[in-house]
């Protein structure tokens, strides 16, 4: 494949100013925490496939949503985790360009999926007695499948336009994975209709769907308030306390890493945050919905019971 990268083959990640100690240390604990989101993730999947009552909308989307979080950090996470045990920090132009597409792709992805899920607790809330008309398996297979052409979509095209920009030094980028942003700051054409995509997107993919994720849970708690029985009043919000968790946690660490401005001063502690939304984030996901969602402990109890018998 021709490219306007003329010679420039390779990236140094810089990442983190540490001893190889502290890099032995880190790998350890890093490696514990990706397989833990792993499991985690990989329990959430096999639970709404084994049990039928999990097969609903909510579950169908909270699937994707796990398969995701499996795999944003594996997209960057192993190279990091090579990069601090081999105490070598190059990338080649291919695999950097490959790990920017997967990473704004799931990062996209998971934006949509949170919004799809916003609006299931809505219906399910606001319109119980048309919940299965309006959330049938169609009308959930498409908005799942939109979702993943969008994120991929977006993705494709900044990376595209990333592409037909010349790379000739400093190698160095200023980050533990090929952030786009990161990487831009090499470039040595013209980015201004790169930054200007980038911003776009953000509004589209992260302020957009976070407004209408508040609205739809303004409608929610306006017709919760309306529920005459403290009983139901508490059943109704226990149904989206879980996602609301996951969606003000996500957006809130995804608003500071992708939307505010560039700054010199700030890159070390935008790289630790991102290392948070990195592997925390995806393993926040599975605990939230583990322990505060009486379905799934009660699903994964007769998959113990099953197993046991």
């Amino acid at each position: 494949m021709e490219r306007n990268q003329s010679q420039i083959t390779e990236f140094i990640l810089v990442g983190f100013q540490l001893s190889k100690n502290m890099e032995l240390l880190l790998f350890g604990i890093f490696s514990l925490l990706y397989v833990c989101n792993l499991l985690a993730n990989g329990m959430i999947l096999g639970l709404i496939c084994l049990d039928p009552r999990l097969h609903s909308p909510m579950y169908f989307f909270l699937s994707h949503l796990a398969i995701i979080d499996i795999s944003f950090p594996s997209s960057n996470l192993p190279t990091f985790l090579e990069n601090l045990v081999k105490h070598t920090k190059s990338i080649s132009f291919d695999p950097c360009t490959v790990q920017m597409l997967f990473n704004l792709t799931f990062g996209s992805i998971e934006c949509l999926i949170l919004l799809a899920m916003s609006y299931d607790r809505y219906v399910a809330i606001c319109h119980p007695l048309q919940y299965t008309v309006i959330m049938n398996w169609r009308v959930c297979s498409i908005l799942a499948i939109a979702c993943w052409a969008c994120g991929f979509a977006l993705a494709l095209v900044q990376v595209i336009l990333l592409l037909r920009l010349p790379f000739c030094g400093p190698q160095k980028v200023n980050h533990f994975f090929c952030d786009i942003r990161s990487v831009l700051k090499l470039a040595c054409g013209d980015i201004w209709m790169n930054e200007m995509f980038l911003f776009a997107d953000g509004v589209l993919y992260l302020v957009g769907p976070l407004a209408l994720v508040l609205v739809s849970y303004m409608r929610i708690l306006w017709a919760i308030l309306k529920i005459q029985s403290k009983k139901g009043r508490k059943k109704a919000f226990s149904t989206c306390s879980s996602h609301l968790c996951v969606v003000g946690f996500y957006f809130g660490l995804a608003m500071i890493v992708y939307m505010v401005p560039d700054n010199s001063q700030q890159e070390e502690h935008l790289k630790i945050l991102f290392l948070f939304y990195t592997l925390f984030n995806p393993l926040l996901n599975p605990l939230v919905y583990s322990v505060r969602n009486a379905q799934v402990k009660a699903a994964f109890h007769r998959v113990l019971q099953k197993k046991t018998t």
